[in-house]
């Protein structure tokens, strides 16, 4: 892809992006940079399954979240520069590998590229797009007849926490509307006869330490605007990883206390979708990154 000016995000920088140079927020090219391909066991059961999602992770988020577990990737830029040939040949051998659906984890920057790899090749499993949240309504509606599932966080209400932690004060501004596109898109989670999601959209909420009035107030949220129409992942994996060091109030993991408030508040919405064991938080549960995209399938091999 040639050089163009970017306004794919919520930053709307007006980068000028060469292939592999970007002088934008995400600071990326156009060719995607991905960090791993693999099957991925650790998500959601109608997503991961027995055989696994197959995922590819993208360098380059447009949040740079201070205590993302993904941190070398998403704001190191860990990875490799490849052509919309060779991401179509990721999601073919990923195919071969039995996996239950593609996930792309963090494509946000490179949507060009998304949009051209399965213009040319539609696999037969579900497209899974992973995301922190903070995007475009507009941006996404060109991905319809694309995506089978959506996967977004809703990380924030508070402008004042997306900002600190974030740097995104419009974060909730601008999620909300988009999460809503998604749903338009996928209509109400549908599920096969053995559990797995074909199409929808589930709702990820990360809880932070000393922030359990905002996991609540976002609970309260997607109730109000998405009811029945989604399913919610409430995640207890948090790790102090990334900078979390230079915010103190972050820098630990959570409490059970903090864990059961959240979880109450969840139970008595009625909210249906999936609860993370505080044992998630542990980090070999974080893969392993990679300038080598394809060690992950190496290691899949060899394990099997």
């Amino acid at each position: 892809m040639k050089e163009y000016v970017c306004a794919l995000c919520p930053r709307n920088c007006g980068a000028v992006r060469q292939p592999e140079s970007g002088s934008g927020y995400c600071r990326m090219g156009t060719l995607p940079r991905i960090a791993r391909i693999a099957p991925h066991y650790w998500e959601e059961p109608c997503i991961s399954g027995t055989k696994g999602s197959g995922t590819i992770f993208f360098a380059g988020c447009v949040l740079s979240c201070v205590f993302c577990q993904n941190y070398c990737i998403s704001q190191e830029h860990i990875g490799k520069a490849m052509t919309a040939d060779e991401l179509t040949d990721a999601v073919k051998c990923l195919e071969q590998m039995g996996v239950h659906n593609i996930n792309l984890v963090s494509p946000t920057p490179y949507i060009e590229s998304v949009i051209e790899c399965f213009s040319r090749y539609r696999p037969s499993v579900p497209v899974v797009y992973n995301t922190g949240g903070y995007e475009k309504a507009e941006t996404l509606r060109r991905l319809e007849g694309i995506v089978d599932i959506y996967l977004p966080d809703l990380k924030y209400i508070r402008p004042e926490l997306s900002k600190t932690y974030s740097h995104a004060e419009n974060y909730a501004e601008y999620a909300i509307p988009a999460i809503h596109e998604m749903v338009r898109q996928t209509g109400k989670p549908v599920l096969d006869s053995k559990g797995m999601l074909l199409k929808g959209t589930i709702i990820r909420h990360l809880i932070l330490p000393q922030n359990t009035r905002n996991s609540i107030e976002v609970l309260d949220t997607i109730q109000k605007e998405f009811g029945d129409s989604v399913l919610v992942s409430l995640m207890g994996q948090y790790l102090p990883m990334g900078r979390a060091a230079e915010f103190p109030a972050v820098n630990r993991r959570i409490t059970r206390r903090e864990y059961e408030k959240v979880l109450d508040r969840y139970e008595a919405l009625g909210l249906e979708g999936f609860v993370q064991e505080l044992s998630s938080a542990d980090a070999q549960y974080v893969p392993d990154f990679s300038d080598d995209p394809w060690k992950g399938v190496q290691q899949s091999n060899e394990n099997q």
